[in-house]
């Protein structure tokens, strides 16, 4: 860079006329000299500094991997994405995989994860979240609609997160959900229910209900089923056996929750829940969460990961207060049944038509 340095004593009026253009001449060369110089150093700097805002700028990439395609978990997802949006993240950033209830696609998918280099991976239910823990060495991991958390093995406490992974849990209340149904059939002796044992979360609530059980004196016919093609023969022999039937939050069951309604009703048995979303899908009856609570705070959970919050900072948010009765009318009419009125006029009653 060239420096130019007038010295204040010289006296430029005093030269001469042809002097006097001369001087100017060769300073309008040397400003144009001197400007040229200014520019190229000045591009130089733009072209670096655009660079790096270009690297800062990088949009975050946030991986999905969904168990299966069914009501419940829809509405997480759906409720997770708009969120996002909400929050000012762009659906290109989002991508969702769905592994079709097969554990292989689950597998194949944290891998794709991984690959990928995501800047958070969210597993939605107990089987993916499960899996989805490898990633967590690398990647933060978020789950949603988890059971039990703690005897899922993915953290320590629900206060202690220190595998670099939390998120929503799901938890079922069965006591509440078991006093509903005894509310409508105070003369029961035996409850049926069906679960997948494969699943960690339906053992978790097996377990709750047989504690509630053995206090109320009531009898448990179990069904286990190993995929929702067992579901239509597993309904109709337990209907048979029990005086109602109860489902938790199983995936297998709720991927086919309208064969369990349809079996049910021919036999004019109520189905207790343990979603509102299989409600939706035909149940009876349930007391519990909205799931599109647990999607939104999902998606809080992850903007506030991506914006630098550490796991360790963030327990596991349960939802087990605020709970719902939800009622499908529809199911109700078809079997006959009335409801209370001290279930019509609670503030937390929620009828369902579909």
């Amino acid at each position: 860079m060239l420096i130019l340095v007038f010295n204040h004593k010289c006296k430029i009026e005093s030269l001469g006329g042809q002097k006097m253009k001369k001087f100017i001449s060769i300073l309008l060369l040397v400003m144009v000299l001197v400007t040229g110089c200014t520019n190229v150093d000045t591009s130089n700097s733009d072209s670096s500094s655009n660079l790096k805002n270009s690297e800062i700028n990088i949009p975050m990439k946030i991986g999905v991997i969904q168990l299966v395609d069914h009501t419940s978990l829809n509405l997480i997802y759906e409720a997770f994405f708009n969120q996002m949006i909400n929050l000012g993240y762009e659906k290109e950033q989002i991508e969702l995989i769905n592994a079709n209830g097969d554990m292989v696609n689950v597998e194949n998918a944290v891998n794709k994860l991984q690959a990928d280099e995501v800047d958070v991976a969210v597993a939605i239910t107990t089987p993916v979240a499960q899996y989805a823990l490898k990633l967590a060495d690398q990647i933060p991991v978020i789950f949603s609609a988890v059971s039990d958390p703690v005897q899922a093995g993915l953290v320590t406490d629900l206060t202690i997160t220190d595998k670099n992974i939390s998120g929503t849990s799901d938890a079922v209340s069965v006591k509440s959900i078991m006093n509903l149904a005894m509310i409508f059939n105070p003369q029961a002796k035996k409850v049926g229910y069906i679960y997948n044992p494969g699943e960690a979360n339906s053992i978790v609530n097996l377990e709750k209900l047989k504690k509630y059980c053995e206090k109320h004196k009531l009898e448990i016919e179990e069904a286990s089923i190993m995929s929702s093609a067992d579901l239509q023969t597993a309904t109709a022999v337990l209907a048979s056996k029990v005086d109602f039937i109860f489902v938790a939050n199983d995936n297998t069951v709720a991927e086919a929750m309208q064969v369990v309604a349809s079996e049910a009703l021919k036999a004019g048995l109520q189905v207790y829940v343990g979603a509102d979303s299989m409600v939706m899908d035909g149940g009876f009856a349930t007391v519990g969460i909205n799931y599109e609570d647990l999607g939104i705070e999902t998606a809080n959970m992850v903007d506030a990961v991506l914006k630098g919050e550490d796991i360790m900072d963030m327990p596991v948010k349960v939802f087990d207060d605020d709970l719902f009765i939800y009622v499908n009318k529809n199911t109700a009419e078809a079997l006959g049944v009335d409801i209370p009125e001290e279930i019509l006029l609670n503030d937390k009653y929620v009828e369902i038509s579909r």
